[in-house]
């Protein structure tokens, strides 16, 4: 019989493309993991990992088998989470992906609230980019993921819990009227300065102001926004910035100021994705109610002080 364990040595073995190294993930030795992988191979009468000194290949049939052994995997990750729902709420601990646009200004605001409820939760962030958190939480690398959509999520259930809209931000000495709504026709578009290809953020902001994806930074390539705002304040340019970013971003900068973009919204809405068949749904509910509360509360007191 094939074992979990020899499926589990097997996908490290793929992720790693390196016997030592999958050793290392699993804390076993590598003659451990090396023997079982053979018996591996040996109960299903194929070549999974073709290897030599330097190199860890995986055969085309090996592909379709480790395919299939990482959905039972996922299965019995399943199963073994399924046996714990009837215990506390958020008794057991979870990997939540967040992208780099919305982790530094989402987390300080819902955190502390999470820890004064559920102190014993155990929450692991992993922060990358949106395409890199769905290929792990497809992969079952991840419980759910942090994005802002709309975005390819085709598959993957979405628990939505903010929906909110940008604010174009620029230098006071920039902005020679006093408004309290600003439109994309009303600013120079030449001037708006948005993050590099390949984070939504910048899709979504081209969006709101329906410009086209070649509409191209010509002076820098940020993947910050904090870099932006400096960038604003230095008088570089004008930019577009999340109602969640607003306190931590233009608060405190007194040469600058942030004008609602008065554009068909929301510009963008915030959710929890997780696969279709993830049994922790009941969890991932608590902190969906938890940080829209959160979010109202603290959004809400924050962009009165701006």
């Amino acid at each position: 019989m094939v074992s979990l364990k020899q499926i589990v040595y097997a996908l490290a073995v793929e992720k790693t493309l390196h016997f030592k190294k999958a050793a290392d993930t699993c804390h076993v030795s590598q003659s451990t993991l090396s023997t079982a992988i053979h018996e591996l191979e040996k109960q299903l009468g194929t070549v999974i990992f073709e290897r030599n000194n330097k190199h860890v290949f995986v055969t085309e049939e090996g592909k379709q088998l480790l395919d299939k052994a990482r959905s039972i995997k996922l299965e019995m990750d399943e199963l073994m989470t399924l046996a714990q729902t009837s215990k506390a709420p958020l008794c057991r601990p979870m990997k939540i992906g967040v992208i780099p646009t919305i982790g530094p200004f989402l987390l300080p605001k819902v955190l502390p609230e999470v820890r004064n409820q559920y102190p014993e939760f155990r929450l692991k962030i992993i922060e990358e980019q949106s395409h890199v958190l769905v290929d792990m939480l497809r992969q079952g690398d991840l419980d759910a993921a942090v994005l802002a959509l709309p975005y390819q999520i085709e598959g993957l259930m979405a628990f939505d819990f903010w929906h909110e809209d940008f604010y174009w931000v620029s230098h006071k000495d920039e902005c020679t009227t006093s408004i309290e709504e600003i439109t994309s026709e009303q600013f120079e578009i030449d001037k708006l300065m948005l993050l590099k290809d390949g984070h939504c953020l910048k899709e979504h902001a081209l969006s709101a102001c329906k410009l086209s994806s070649d509409k191209k930074d010509t002076s820098f390539d940020s993947t910050s926004l904090h870099t932006l705002i400096q960038m604003v304040a230095g008088k570089m340019g004008t930019t577009l910035v999340p109602q969640m970013a607003l306190d931590q971003l233009v608060k405190g900068e007194s040469d600058l100021v942030a004008i609602h973009l008065n554009e068909p919204g929301p510009h963008r809405t915030i959710s929890l994705v997780v696969r279709p068949n993830y049994v922790r749904t009941n969890d991932i509910t608590i902190l969906q109610k938890l940080f829209e509360q959160e979010l109202r509360k603290n959004c809400a007191m924050s962009f009165c002080n701006i």
